[in-house]
């Protein structure tokens, strides 16, 4: 047996008593010593139920007079009581319990220990550590103790309720007296459709963004962050990660830096490229290594560095890793537009060049800081706004027109920028799937574009105070003078 290696060895190290000298004639024979009472018969002999003997009750149990199936009597065994203790029982069988209690605290530890594995065969012994380990583990030390409230005070649980991050400018929306987005999705097979919409739309609330995180720093402008954001546009673009990590990197930077004060220039880069590291690792399937990402800092951040803050990141953001993005939402309005009698809710439906387009509006709003006033849902509704109509808007989004016209009359000067340049056409890039090339993140002259979409909203900032007319709404085209072949609008 594995755990009698020890037993069985003490056993036979034992000094045998010497053998007395032959005896003389005529000489008086010594009595031979009381012979000594016979060792219990191994463990492999006993009946199964005795070798199941758990050994935190040997001192304090009571075998069995016989066993009925080998007829094995306890009286030799080790837990067998003198007779004394056994008529004082049967006199007083109240402090039985209590009398058998203070035996075992009172026996040997090593005796204890030596009867305990001579009885407990391997199984026992190792279902008897895994209920130990587990009472250690359930009994919580930490529960009376005011200071350490918490063994996660190092690492905050994400689920907990006083997690939460919460802002003084964050984009929550109060809640008035509204019903509730009523759900676009269609039947689906493998959920609740409500259930689903109920966690989408919760999201929003629960992943706040500061619009006036930028006061919190006083030695950092806008132009810095969309000199930032452009710059992970154009390494997602090299290395080919997909539009979905370029907004989780975007969005967990916002929120990192509405934790923070007094954040220096010098910090930026590494706080955007260990963004884009953590964004890579919960979306890519084969993210770029740590020391690429170092490389293309030009020797700015080293391996070392973005370890050191991709941790400081996710502790500040209480470990909130999974928004709902801009383009996860932009994906679920074009699906649930293009979906037909027949569908296939988690395969893409839209045409490509549609989603394009709209990606492109959504990637040069992003960069002005002036977009974390609005919610992600309603950022992409009002991108999708200007491709097609406030009729198709509110079907597939449940937003009014009172819930968007703000965000809708803001990204004006932006869809004027882009239809003045033009959609750029799909791109495919070597080692990715045709049907998933739109999904990947691709890098124009985003800040050039900025600059023209910063000097129209000027120009229609001071037209809308001279007239009372505003004139920061474009009217989509009607039916008939849309695009055809599905390229202009959808």
């Amino acid at each position: 047996m594995i755990f009698n290696g020890s037993v069985e060895h003490a056993i036979l190290t034992q000094e045998q008593p010497a053998r007395p000298p032959a005896l003389c004639r005529g000489q008086a024979r010594i009595p031979p010593p009381p012979r000594a009472r016979p060792p219990p018969p191994p463990a492999s002999r006993l009946p199964a139920r005795l070798c199941r003997l758990p050994a935190s009750g040997l001192g304090a149990c009571r075998l069995p007079v016989a066993d009925t199936a080998s007829g094995l009597r306890c009286d030799s065994a080790p837990c067998a009581m003198p007779r004394e203790r056994r008529e004082r029982d049967a006199k007083e069988p109240g402090t039985m319990k209590e009398e058998s209690c203070t035996d075992v605290s009172v026996r040997s530890r090593k005796r204890k220990a030596n009867v305990a594995v001579f009885l407990q065969d391997p199984d026992e012994e190792i279902a008897k550590i895994d209920r130990t380990v587990r009472s250690q583990c359930g009994s919580q030390p930490w529960d009376g103790d005011p200071v350490c409230e918490s063994p996660c005070s190092l690492i905050p649980t994400p689920d907990k309720e006083e997690d939460e991050l919460v802002y003084p400018n964050s984009t929550r929306q109060p809640h008035s007296g509204r019903p509730a987005r009523a759900s676009p999705l269609p039947v689906l097979n493998w959920a609740n459709r409500e259930e689903v919409w109920k966690i989408m739309v919760n999201k929003e609330r629960t992943y706040l963004r500061d619009k006036h995180f930028l006061q919190r720093h006083p030695l950092l402008q806008p132009k810095m962050r969309a000199i930032l954001l452009d710059w992970l546009m154009e390494v997602c673009e090299v290395y080919k990660l997909h539009r979905e990590t370029f907004y989780l990197a975007q969005d967990f930077f916002d929120r990192y830096m509405a934790t923070q004060q007094d954040v220096v220039k010098t910090l930026l880069q590494l706080i955007g490229i260990s963004s884009l590291f953590i964004a890579a690792k919960l979306e890519e399937i084969y993210p770029p290594k740590l020391h690429q990402f170092a490389y293309v800092t030009d020797g700015a951040c080293s391996g070392d560095d973005i370890l050191t803050m991709e941790l400081i990141i996710m502790k500040a953001l209480k470990w909130h890793l999974s928004p709902l993005t801009i383009v996860s939402w932009l994906n679920v309005y074009l699906q649930v537009a293009y979906l037909n009698d027949i569908y296939e809710v988690l395969l893409p439906q839209y045409p490509q060049q549609i989603f394009i387009q709209i990606a492109e509006l959504l990637d040069l709003c992003v960069l002005d800081v002036g977009c974390l006033e609005f919610s992600y849902g309603v950022l992409a509704a009002s991108a999708l706004y200007h491709f097609s109509s406030s009729e198709l808007m509110q079907k597939v989004s449940g937003y009014q027109w009172c819930d968007i016209e703000k965000c809708v009359k803001w990204m004006v000067p932006f869809a004027m920028v882009i239809r003045e340049t033009g959609s750029s056409k799909l791109k495919q890039f070597r080692g990715v799937p045709a049907e998933d090339a739109h999904n990947i993140q691709t890098h124009l002259n985003s800040l050039d574009l900025l600059d023209k979409a910063q000097a129209k909203k000027a120009i229609l900032s001071e037209q809308n105070r001279v007239s009372p007319v505003p004139t920061g709404v474009l009217t989509p085209p009607p039916s008939g003078k849309k695009q055809s072949g599905g390229q202009g609008t959808v």
